[in-house]
């Protein structure tokens, strides 16, 4: 079997980068939508310091989430870079793109329908990790 190279300080580089994005995305940008669609209502200050205590464990397993994410795409992306021998920030955001509409889209968007969640809730979570696996792309594709 190849020794495939892959750059480890770059998925821990992606990993944190798509923790950021995480408290962006459900902070500020989608904070209130987000939780009023999860049915958790309004958020106060109380509430939300609150819901941090508890989530502590939760950070933690989307960190190792985010790390095995970051290692599956670094994988891909040497394999698509050596097909189509090609590299860059394209065939970075190339990866990261199929993989969200291959395997984030179908999964989320399922899950989202059994669930009877409204699709704005979807939408919001399913472009979150659109938004991740492009920049995760790129930074493999820089980070070389």
């Amino acid at each position: 079997m190849p020794i495939i190279p892959i750059n480890y300080m770059a998925i821990l580089v992606a990993s944190v980068v798509a923790m950021v994005i995480g408290f962006i995305w459900y902070g500020p940008l989608f904070g209130k939508p987000w939780s009023k669609l999860m049915g958790w209502g309004e958020m106060t200050p109380e509430k939300m310091k609150e819901m941090q205590k508890k989530a502590m464990p939760a950070y933690i397993v989307s960190f190792i989430g985010f790390l095995v994410m970051g290692y599956a795409l670094a994988h891909a992306l040497v394999f698509l870079s050596a097909y189509f021998n090609v590299s860059g920030p394209s065939i970075g955001l190339m990866a990261g793109f199929w993989s969200w509409l291959g395997f984030v889209v179908p999964v989320t968007l399922g899950a989202v329908l059994w669930d009877g969640k409204p699709l704005t809730l979807w939408f919001i979570n399913a472009s979150y990790y659109l938004v991740v696996l492009l920049a995760m792309g790129y930074i493999f594709s820089v980070m070389v």
